[in-house]
């Protein structure tokens, strides 16, 4: 049986997503010109973003959510978009998770989180789900407090849950959360990569893993670091891609090629009207391009092609467009890696 469709489990919440007119200093006031509530987290929005691009592959979501009226329109928006929610429970211990975003006109966002249910998601919670399907993608590791717990045999909870997976027959994928200075980069990480298909981060990840400056003293990509990154994932156990992406373009490698850097599209400034999301509407794009067995490059451009859809809308989820769209933009429009 050809296994067809992917998973998606980890921090469920909603945005709610607010425009300022600029950042205030301590103590002073912003205005606030533009408000709306959206789903967030990795589950959520790469799923709904696979959704929107009407992919015709089955999809599954595995969460925890409050009995509150978040927890309700996360529901209503999975039944919306035909997600299966078989496996998002929902609990009375904790309300969902919340996070209020601030992006300023550049923009570049703020969040002020609160970690609600999916500090209590565990194990049993990823019981008995459908064999079917190929592709299991879990995030954000060091945002689940329960899952990033020690584990005497496998090191976290988290790497016991997806070495599991594997034994299950799934592909792996794992994201992280982007948190500067926390020590627990290496001690929670490196246990979850052995039992890793594949890895999808951003530059800001990649330096609190590694160490590596990945920009230069100018401000550009520092694309020999980045490279170095890559291979020093690989080597704690990514088993077959291993993605760092920025504004600039995204870094891939497998363990059997040197590796290659696609540049993406840039967008004006003037273009950007958030950024929530842009990550996870890559990391969907990319799993997309894995999930159809397409070579490296052609997946990181259909990555790039939905994070740049992202950017010119304020949440994570009304950027999206469909892979047609998203095909006929990329042969339009080509870039040389």
């Amino acid at each position: 049986m050809e296994r067809k469709g992917i998973i998606a489990a980890g921090n469920m919440l909603v945005d709610h997503v607010h425009k300022i007119v600029q950042w205030p200093e301590r103590g002073w006031l912003a205005e606030i010109t533009h408000s709306e509530r959206a789903t967030g987290g990795a589950p959520l929005n790469v799923l709904l973003t696979l959704a929107k691009m009407h992919c015709r592959l089955p999809l599954q979501a595995v969460g925890l959510i409050g009995e509150d009226a978040d927890g309700d329109y996360i529901n209503a928006m999975l039944d919306q978009y035909h997600v299966n929610r078989q496996h998002v429970q929902r609990t009375t211990f904790a309300p969902t998770s919340m996070s209020q975003v601030m992006t300023d006109p550049s923009g570049q966002r703020t969040f002020f989180h609160s970690p609600g249910a999916n500090r209590l998601l565990d194990l049993p919670a990823f019981d008995q789900l459908d064999p079917t399907m190929r592709i299991f993608h879990l995030g954000y590791l060091l945002l689940l407090d329960t899952l990033d717990l020690a584990d005497e045999t496998y090191g976290t909870r988290a790497a016991r849950l997806l070495a599991q997976m594997q034994d299950l027959g799934y592909e792996t994928s794992l994201d992280l959360v982007s948190r500067k200075g926390d020590p627990r980069y290496q001690p929670l990480v490196l246990p979850a990569l052995r039992h890793l298909d594949y890895l999808v981060i951003n530059e800001l990840e990649a330096g609190e893993f590694s160490g590596l400056e990945i920009r230069t003293a100018s401000g550009e990509p520092e694309i020999d670091n980045i490279a170095r990154a890559a291979a020093l994932l690989l080597q704690a156990g990514v088993k077959k891609r291993a993605v760092i992406h920025c504004p600039e373009g995204a870094w891939g490698q497998s363990p059997d090629d040197g590796g290659m850097w696609i540049p993406s599209w840039r967008l004006a400034q003037e273009e950007i009207v958030g950024s929530v999301g842009a990550g996870d509407a890559f990391c969907a794009g990319f799993l997309y391009g894995c999930h159809e067995q397409w070579p490296l490059a052609r997946s990181l451009q259909l990555a790039h092609a939905c994070a740049r859809a992202s950017l010119q809308c304020a949440n994570a989820i009304d950027g999206a467009k469909t892979l047609d769209e998203l095909l006929a933009f990329i042969d339009e429009n080509p870039v040389t890696p």
